[in-house]
C-alpha cells in the first residue's frame, strides 16, 4: 500500500520516536489505522480498543501473524494482537510485562478509563502511541496523565481543504425541540431530560418529514435512545436500527453499503470505529454540548467514495434556552451563522444553509 504524504509523514515521526507515550490526533477518515499498520516494529505490537468492530479491523493492514483477544477468542503468540480491552484487562498474567514493544490505542480519548489504565500500568513497552480523531475530550479530563504530547495532528478542516475528506453541505432545520428544561452535566445534557424533550410523536415526524424533503442518498440519522430510534425508524421506509444490543451490525452495514437499507437510525454506536464510507447524509437529532461528540457523529460522513459529491449534514434544531449546542458552524470553525448565508423558506419552513 502507497501511503499518503501525511500518513508517510506520521508514520516517519513514530518510526523516528525511541520511547515514551505519544498522541497522534488525525480526523475520522484520515486512515489512523493504516498509519499504525505501517509502524516499524521491534518486538510485538498490542492494539487495545473497545469495540468489537474496532478489534477485528486491523487485520487487513497487517501481512504478519495477528491475534485477537476478544470474549472467548485467544490469541496464541503471533506478532500483532488486536484487543479488547475489556477481555484483556481480565487477562493479563497471561503476558509478561515485557511483553510488546508497542502499544497502540485505538480511540485513545477513552484511555483515561480505569480499566486502561490498569492494562499501561502492568505493561512495559518501548513506545505507546494513542490514536484519536477528538483528543479534547468532553468532560475536560485531560489525556496528559497519559500521554507525554500530541506528535502528529491533522484536523477535519485540513481534511477537507486537502480533498482527503467529503466536501460538507450544512443545513439547520427547526423541528421544534425545546431543551429548556434539559440540565447540563459534566460533559453533556442529562440524557433522561435530553429524551423526554426530543422523543415525541410530532418531533420524531419532524424528523421523518426533514430525512423525506431534504435527505440524499444513504442516510445515518443519530437519536438519542434506542427508544427515540426506534420510534423515528418506524416512520421512514426502509429504516433499520442500530444499537449496541444489535447482533448483526456488520450484515446490516454490508445491506446499506449495497443500498438495499436506505437510511439507519442509531444510537451512539456509529459514532466512532465504524467504516462506512457510503454515507450521504448525516442527520443529527440527537442534540449535543460535547463537541467531540459531535464530531464523531459527523465524521460518521466524511470519507469519500466512488461518485460521492459531498455529504449533506442536518442539524435538527429548536429552543435552546441557556443551552450552548453544538450546531455546524461549531464544526467549521464559524462563531455563529453569518447573515450572508442563504436562508429560504420550504413549505412554511425556515431552511438555514451553508455551502
Amino acid at each position: 500500500m502507497i501511503l499518503r504524504d501525511y500518513q508517510q509523514e506520521c508514520v516517519d515521526i513514530i518510526n523516528g520516536t525511541e520511547s515514551g507515550s505519544y498522541l497522534v490526533s488525525v480526523a475520522t477518515g484520515l486512515g489512523k489505522t493504516v498509519i499504525f499498520s505501517h509502524i516499524k516494529r521491534r518486538g510485538k505490537m498490542l492494539i487495545l480498543s473497545h469495540r468489537e468492530e474496532l478489534v477485528w479491523q486491523p487485520e487487513k493492514y497487517f501481512d504478519c501473524s495477528f491475534g485477537v483477544e476478544q470474549s472467548k477468542i485467544h490469541s496464541n503468540g503471533e506478532d500483532v494482537i488486536s484487543a479488547s480491552v475489556q477481555s484483556l484487562v481480565r487477562r493479563l498474567k497471561n503476558f509478561s510485562p515485557d511483553e510488546f514493544d508497542i502499544i497502540i490505542t485505538d480511540e485513545a480519548h477513552h484511555a483515561v478509563a480505569k480499566t486502561y489504565r490498569k492494562i499501561y500500568d502492568y505493561f512495559k513497552p518501548r513506545l505507546h502511541v494513542g490514536f484519536t480523531a477528538t483528543p479534547n475530550r468532553g468532560d475536560k479530563i485531560k489525556l496528559g496523565g497519559i500521554y507525554n504530547k500530541i506528535i502528529f495532528q491533522r484536523d477535519l478542516k485540513w481534511g477537507i481543504k486537502n480533498s482527503y475528506l467529503s466536501d460538507i453541505r450544512c443545513m439547520t432545520v427547526n423541528i421544534g425541540y425545546n431543551l429548556s428544561d434539559v440540565h447540563k452535566n459534566r460533559d453533556d445534557l442529562n440524557i433522561v431530560e435530553l429524551s423526554d424533550a426530543v422523543n415525541t410523536p410530532i418531533q420524531n415526524q419532524a424528523v421523518a418529514e426533514a430525512y423525506k424533503k431534504y435527505a440524499v442518498g444513504q442516510t445515518l440519522i443519530f437519536a438519542t435512545t434506542v427508544k427515540h430510534a426506534e420510534n423515528i425508524a418506524k416512520l421512514i421506509d426502509g429504516a433499520v436500527v442500530v444499537s449496541a444490543e444489535t447482533p448483526n451490525r456488520n450484515e446490516i452495514i454490508q445491506k446499506f453499503t449495497n443500498r438495499e437499507i436506505p437510511c439507519i437510525v442509531n444510537c451512539m454506536v456509529f459514532t466512532e470505529g465504524t467504516d462506512m464510507p457510503l454515507i450521504e447524509t448525516v442527520i443529527i437529532a440527537r442534540p449535543t454540548r460535547n463537541v467531540s461528540l459531535y464530531t464523531q457523529m459527523v465524521g460518521r460522513g466524511l470519507r469519500l467514495y466512488d461518485g460521492k459529491k459531498s455529504l449533506l449534514l442536518i442539524d435538527c434544531v429548536g429552543v435552546t434556552g441557556k443551552l450552548d449546542i453544538c450546531t455546524a458552524p461549531d464544526l467549521l470553525g464559524i462563531d455563529k451563522i453569518p447573515e450572508s448565508v442563504r436562508k429560504k423558506k420550504i413549505n412554511g419552513k425556515l431552511l438555514t444553509e451553508i455551502e
